[in-house]
Parts: C-alpha cells; sequence; structure tokens
C-alpha cells in the first residue's frame, strides 16, 4: 500500500510518501536516517513521551554512522524504552521530501519486546516517560493521519507473525 500526503512541520512544507515493505535492504542505507519501532509487550504496545517537545510517538531514532538498521534499532529501543527486542520485522518506510527536493527515509518496524526493567531515563534527554497502551488507542497520544493509521494497522497484522 502507498499513501501520499504533505505536512507543514516548524514552517516548512514536506511530501511524505508511505509504502508498505517486508525488506529493508532494497533501500539505499546512505538516505535511511531514522527507524522507529511499533512495540509489542502483551499486546499493548509502547508510546514514548519527547519532553522537550512535550510530544508523544513511537520509540526509535537516528540511525548513527557504521550501524545497520537492526543495530540501530535494537540501541534505540533499549535506550528509549529500557526493552530488549526479541523479534521484528519490518512494517515499511516513509519517504520525506522537503521544500528543497532532498529526501531521507525513515523506517517502521513491528516487534515484539521484553521489558528489562523500569524505565528511568534515556541517555540523549529527549524521551522522559513512556507507556503501555491499547494500540487501537494510538491516536489519543499522536494522530498522523492515513500514514499512522496504515503503520499500526500492519503492525498489528504482523504481530501474530512474530507470535
Amino acid at each position: 500500500m502507498e499513501i501520499k500526503t504533505t505536512i507543514v512541520y516548524e514552517g516548512k512544507k514536506y511530501k511524505l510518501e508511505y509504502s508498505d515493505l517486508d525488506d529493508f535492504s532494497i533501500l539505499p542505507l546512505e538516505l535511511c536516517r531514522q527507524i522507529y519501532g511499533v512495540c509489542f509487550v502483551d499486546g499493548k504496545i509502547i508510546v514514548a513521551k519527547n519532553g522537550k517537545k512535550n510530544t508523544w510517538g513511537l520509540p526509535g531514532g537516528t540511525i548513527e554512522k557504521g550501524e545497520t538498521i537492526d543495530q540501530a534499532f535494537r540501541r534505540e529501543i533499549i535506550e528509549e524504552t529500557n526493552s530488549e527486542i526479541l523479534k521484528s520485522l519490518p512494517i515499511g518506510y516513509q519517504r520525506t521530501v522537503d521544500s528543497d527536493g532532498k529526501y531521507i527515509y525513515q523506517l517502521r518496524s513491528c516487534c515484539l519486546v521484553k521489558r528489562l526493567g523500569e524505565f528511568t531515563s534515556d541517555p540523549a534527554g529527549s524521551v522522559t516517560e513512556i507507556k503501555l497502551i491499547n494500540p487501537n488507542d494510538h491516536k489519543k497520544y499522536f494522530d498522523w493521519g492515513n500514514i499512522g493509521e496504515r503503520i499500526i494497522k500492519r503492525a498489528i497484522e504482523l504481530k501474530t507473525r512474530l507470535e
């Protein structure tokens, strides 16, 4: 499934193109900047609060130089949720095109995680709180329009393959 939309964020216009994808290896790694996960724990998903922006979203973050997508995803989930990824599958990717015509890929994954203990803090300082919520309640925390709906719907479908 492919979804196209346009948003204005911090005064800039962006074209967003979302596509389902089963294998991230076909994407150009040098253009993959971020990875975020729909992380399931006992049927609920983890949402993370960005204390700097006072917004909620999915845990994840930047792929650092020299990291594989899998390494970055595992590191970010530990840092932002104090959880270990047991199994994961790609959901899809969002290609963001800015007003200058530059684009980057943001990857979305579905995963089953094991909590390693209580969340205390994110080393980067951006995530200040996490919650476990029913996936169908995600709009109470973040509303990403049709793209967000597709990401959550596909994650729920993929979760059954991981169990």
